[in-house]
């Protein structure tokens, strides 16, 4: 099972991703991972990569690219993988293509951006323990206090509205072209891909995706 999961910040992709993975029994690939890998290990690529990093520059997508193969030639990947984060942009879509890496699905989770803002604006954070509330779904028994220590609980910056709202402009503008870039493909037989509602229970998100998966 060789499967991307597409979805803005706060649509719940994170905890679908663990599941999927637990479920076909397969590694969870993050960019960010393996390229913090890749520099630890000292190898060719690792070393490109940290050149560009050292200097405060992106990584480009075809060193990006060439980690993710030499990951996915791991052994842990010969029964599939699990993309998370990547790719984001439509180069990256393609530079995927160029080196071989083929995937069976592309799964595409939704959510109303109003929904998504009072996910992300209502969490709060007991920063020493990690334990996270929110204001609305799973909430402290003191308002603002956290329940072990009764510490102050706090929102992250990168939670505050209107950062929550560029940050899913910026999705928008990079993943609508790239859900396009798939459709295209699908239309030609070289992958699937499916649309799924992230609102509702956690567990009938995770039914529904492998309903589709199952196919």
């Amino acid at each position: 099972m060789r499967v991307m999961l597409l979805g803005s910040p706060g649509v719940g992709k994170g905890t679908q991703a663990k599941f999927l993975c637990e479920q076909y029994h397969i590694p969870q690939i993050s960019t960010g991972n393996i390229l913090r890998a890749a520099i630890q290990s000292g190898s060719e690529l690792g070393v490109m990569a940290k050149s560009y990093s050292d200097r405060g520059e992106l990584v480009p997508d075809e060193v990006v690219c060439s980690i993710v193969k030499e990951r996915l030639a791991e052994t842990d990947c010969r029964t599939g993988f699990l993309l998370d984060g990547f790719p984001r942009t439509i180069p990256q879509a393609e530079a995927l293509l160029t080196i071989g890496v083929i995937l069976d699905y592309v799964v595409v989770l939704e959510a109303p951006i109003d929904e998504i803002v009072v996910r992300l604006t209502g969490r709060r954070f007991h920063l020493t323990s990690g334990r996270t509330y929110h204001v609305l779904f799973d909430q402290p028994k003191v308002p603002g206090l956290d329940d072990v220590t009764g510490e102050p609980l706090v929102q992250r910056d990168d939670d505050k509205e209107d950062v929550v709202r560029n940050r899913l402009q910026v999705y928008e503008r990079q993943t609508a072209p790239l859900i396009d870039f798939y459709r295209q493909q699908a239309a030609k037989g070289k992958v699937n891909i499916a649309f799924v509602s992230g609102i509702g229970d956690i567990d009938e998100v995770k039914a529904n995706i492998l309903k589709i998966l199952s196919k």
